[in-house]
Formats: structure tokens, C-alpha cells, sequence
């Protein structure tokens, strides 16, 4: 069988879930990261709305969102946000939890795996200033 058939076989297995789509192709860049919180221990969930690049502080986490993609209202809505996520107890050097891409259509793709703490994407919110910038 030729390397080009065993590669049309392959890829007609691999499942939808596994081809992340090109979101910086047609993507706009948000100035404010929509996060949810979850404490498991205490069951308060918080909105956090976190600027691009400043660190906001949920119990003992630090999350500083670096960038936000979402998709234009004419195509199929998705919206992704890269996050650090650091662990700071008091004494200690922060311990990195999570550091990547986190999906609100797909939370549990890229999630962060923490036994107190669920943080995950809602939206990603564009000021008009920022929406003129990108339609010169």
C-alpha cells in the first residue's frame, strides 16, 4: 500500500475533536478575559474580568491571561484565551499550574487539573476602540 494511501486511510480515522481550528486567521483580539472561578472546597464560583496581561488573584491562584481570540458574530462563535495560572503559597516560590490555551466552547480540552480549584473561559470581551483598530 503507498505512503499516500496509508495517509488518506489515517486521516480518515483521526476524530473531529483532535484538528483544533486555525482561530488567528479571522480572530479578534479582546482587551478583557470573561474567566469563571470554582472553589470545590467552599462551592463559590466568581466572574473574573482580568485585563490582558495583569494578574488577578482567586484564593491562592495568580491568573494572568496573555491573549484573546474571538471568533467575528458572522462566523461560528468560539473564543480562546491563553492563560498562566501560578499556585502562591505564603513562604513558598510560585509553583506554575497551567500554562496554554483554554477553549469556552470546549472547557475540558485544555483545563486546569487543580484539587480545589476549576477556572474556565466564558468570553472574551472587544472595546470599540480596539474593534475600529482592527477594521483599518
Amino acid at each position: 500500500m503507498s505512503l499516500l494511501r496509508q495517509l488518506a486511510l489515517l486521516a480518515a480515522f483521526i476524530p473531529a475533536f483532535f484538528v483544533v481550528p486555525n482561530l488567528a486567521a479571522e480572530s479578534l483580539d479582546g482587551d478583557i478575559v470573561v474567566l469563571r472561578a470554582l472553589d470545590k472546597v467552599t462551592a463559590r464560583t466568581k466572574d473574573l474580568f482580568v485585563p490582558i496581561d495583569e494578574t488577578i488573584r482567586f484564593g491562592n491562584l495568580t491568573i494572568r491571561p496573555r491573549k484573546c481570540l474571538k471568533k467575528p458574530p458572522e462566523e461560528p462563535p468560539e473564543t480562546s484565551t491563553f492563560l498562566e495560572i501560578e499556585e502562591v503559597n505564603e513562604g513558598e516560590e510560585p509553583v506554575r499550574l497551567f500554562s496554554g490555551w483554554m477553549f469556552a466552547s470546549s472547557p475540558a480540552i485544555n483545563a486546569l487539573e487543580h484539587p480545589v480549584y476549576d477556572v474556565w473561559v466564558i468570553d472574551c470581551s472587544i472595546s470599540a476602540a480596539s474593534a475600529s483598530e482592527d477594521k483599518e
